[in-house]
């Protein structure tokens, strides 16, 4: 498995005082998401963990979609500071 290294988005104080935010559920989801995409690039068979990929992708665009219609300012700046593409809207 290759290792990346991921900056931390989010200072160690914010973590502990408030894991259970939106943007902290986010960058860990995405965390796990970029680590199961790099698994997936040499494993193309391990499809349980194709199937938990695309549950934490699902989880992270509902936590988006929640995000962007309580406060679009804090969601224009955490998917620029993860780099991540805007979700669709209807």
């Amino acid at each position: 498995m290759v290792k990346n290294s991921f900056i931390s988005v989010f200072s160690q104080k914010e973590k502990e005082e408030n894991p259970g935010s939106a943007e902290f559920q986010v960058f860990r989801f995405t965390n796990k998401i970029r680590r199961l995409t790099s698994h997936l690039e040499l494993h193309k068979k391990d499809y349980l963990s194709q199937r938990g990929l695309r549950k934490i992708l699902g989880k992270r665009q509902r936590l988006l979609a929640y995000l962007s219609k309580k406060n679009r300012v804090r969601y224009k700046e955490l998917i620029g500071q993860l780099n991540i593409r805007e979700i669709k809207t209807r």
